[in-house]
C-alpha cells in the first residue's frame, strides 16, 4: 500500500447488458471476470471510495475531504 491520499472511483458500464463487449480490449470480460461489479468490488476490498453514478462523484470526494 504505498498510496498515502484517498483514491475515488467511478466505474462506467454498470447497466450493460450481460456478455456486451465494450470500450478497449483491455475492457473485455474474460471468463466471468472483469465485470464493472467485479471492479468496484475489488477496488472496495483495496480501500478506494466508489461512486455509485456519476452524479455523486462531488458528493463522494466531499464526504471522504470531510473525514
Amino acid at each position: 500500500n504505498n498510496v498515502s491520499k484517498p483514491v475515488i472511483s467511478y466505474i462506467a458500464g454498470q447497466t450493460a447488458p450481460a456478455g456486451k463487449r465494450m470500450g478497449h480490449a483491455g475492457a473485455i470480460i474474460a471468463g466471468g471476470k472483469g465485470t464493472a461489479a467485479d471492479k468496484i468490488s475489488k477496488l472496495k476490498e483495496c480501500g478506494v471510495y466508489v461512486a455509485d453514478n456519476l452524479t455523486e462523484i462531488g458528493s463522494t470526494v466531499a464526504k471522504v475531504i470531510n473525514k
